[in-house]
């Protein structure tokens, strides 16, 4: 059975597919938005067809939760953006299937209000009752102060400046981690 992440009165959410390509290249097209991932370039339509949905169907998994999570508001169901839910790693070397990686990307009217931090955390306790999940996980550019302050709003901590590793390019980033609090978490 889909996992199911429960609404709050301000934001709901959706698992995402292949039909929500346009919401994908809206949101890629602020050039802050994609400031720390690509220097700021907006997003081709063809990567988002040809790299990003074959990539994400690759990792979509209802039962688990795996996948892109839409955000939207409750009141309106106004498209705010996504949280992404993956195991670490994945398609490289060193992928860890019990470390949850989260991760968001939202409009920037959204900023600084909270949204990723209650979306990711949300999502986050949900997944809290797996026990196969030992760790929960974020990276970010080192310089991307936003994104670090919503990991350490979730709890998570600085372990190392690391290479993340991905089809299309490495990059330099920051880890932080937290452990999954369930007790029947896996050691």
């Amino acid at each position: 059975m889909p996992l199911f992440i429960a609404p709050s009165a301000r934001l709901s959410y959706r698992l995402m597919g292949s039909a929500d390509a346009d919401l994908f290249f809206e949101l890629d097209q602020d050039p802050e938005v994609m400031r720390f991932l690509n220097d700021g370039k907006p997003t081709p339509r063809e990567d988002i067809d040809n790299y990003f949905l074959p990539r994400m169907l690759a990792f979509t998994d209802p039962e688990r939760g795996h996948g892109i999570w839409e955000v939207t508001l409750t009141s309106t169901g106004e498209y705010l953006g996504w949280i992404l839910v993956r195991d670490y790693g994945f398609g490289t070397h060193y992928h860890e299937h019990d470390n949850v990686e989260l991760g968001w990307r939202l409009k920037r009217h959204c900023w600084g209000k909270g949204i990723a931090t209650e979306a990711a955390g949300n999502i986050m306790r949900t997944l809290q009752g797996n026990p196969s999940i030992r760790l929960f996980c974020a990276i970010a550019d080192s310089e991307n102060h936003g994104s670090i302050g919503v990991m350490k709003k979730l709890g998570m901590q600085f372990v190392d400046n690391r290479i993340h590793h991905t089809p299309k390019r490495d990059f330099p980033c920051a880890y932080y981690v937290l452990a999954n609090t369930n007790p029947e978490a896996s050691p």
